[in-house]
């Protein structure tokens, strides 16, 4: 196949084109910058320029393609409800450039679902209305989609690590630094879903060639890490100290991340890899948060 990723030169765009290259597909990836051209080149990947923006550009690539995997995202938390909104206009564009036909669209959306308190959310679990969870966004567009004939499925993602990142956690870091303390709320014990990018990238490779209309698939290799072990391994990595914290004085610690520290949202991919083969295979997230930390310790 020939294959249209947004955010080809991003953090799972990265693993992502020689994991298609290596099975035979060929990748054209979006690029707004000669940085991120040389990057994407460099990977294997042939240079689409563009940009989310440019909506031409989009076509373009849409047109060039056997299949679209849209991956980019404005990260900008300042603006995040618009941001979340301008990726619903893109998948639009996208979704109706393939209308009519049966290639495939693989959106990216995150874990945030309507699951009873304490449960762990599964794909079938439909998500929290974007009026509540801006992200949400992404899946209503997809799913839209869907419900008018493309091929338009949603992958939803936890915390996507490896070594060096580890999703939201490694905006936690410089927070414990500047703290001298790696905090978590209450006794910790509420879970976030995880991730290696590699066993991701994995997945949206399966999820272009063999997935369905209207599904919703979840990248999720460990369903919960407990927060306050999260917290200690930051600590471990950094040489600072893990205390608990009231909810009260979140908002000054953790700033615009005090709205996701107390979240406790669980996830099943059993479905997933049910459906597509799928076995993730690469280290956890503590493990790559500690590795980090030894080799951090070993550079000193």
């Amino acid at each position: 196949m020939r294959i249209f990723v947004t955010g080809a030169s991003g953090f799972i765009g990265s693993a992502l084109i020689p994991e298609l290259t290596g099975a035979g597909h060929h990748v054209l990836g979006l690029s707004r910058s000669d940085s991120s051209a040389k990057a994407i080149a460099a990977a294997g990947a042939e240079v689409h320029r563009g940009s989310l923006e440019d909506r031409d550009s989009l076509k373009a690539g849409v047109a060039a393609a056997d299949g679209v995997i849209h991956l980019g995202f404005n990260h900008d938390f300042s603006k995040w409800e618009a941001n979340c909104e301008d990726d619903r206009q893109v998948i639009d564009v996208l979704a109706a450039q393939l209308a009519g036909s049966e290639r495939p669209l693989v959106v990216t959306g995150g874990i945030g679902t309507q699951t009873p308190p304490g449960q762990v959310a599964t794909e079938q679990d439909p998500a929290l209305p974007s009026s509540v969870l801006p992200r949400t966004a992404s899946e209503e567009a997809a799913l839209a989609a869907a419900e008018q004939g493309v091929r338009a499925s949603v992958m939803r993602l936890p915390q996507v690590h490896d070594r060096d990142k580890q999703g939201l956690i490694t905006m936690l870091i410089p927070i414990a630094s500047e703290k001298r303390v790696s905090a978590y709320l209450g006794e910790g014990t509420n879970r976030w879903p995880a991730v290696h990018v590699l066993d991701a990238a994995r997945l949206y490779r399966l999820a272009i060639e063999e997935g369905a209309r209207g599904i919703r698939y979840h990248a999720v290799a460990e369903e919960g890490v407990e927060f306050r072990e999260i917290a200690m391994a930051i600590g471990e990595r950094i040489g600072v100290p893990t205390a608990s914290i009231s909810e009260n004085e979140a908002a000054d610690h953790f700033g615009w991340l005090a709205r996701f520290v107390s979240l406790d949202m669980p996830a099943s991919s059993a479905l997933t890899q049910k459906l597509l083969g799928w076995v993730p295979s690469h280290t956890g997230l503590i493990a790559d948060l500690r590795s980090a930390a030894v080799a951090g310790a070993s550079r000193r």
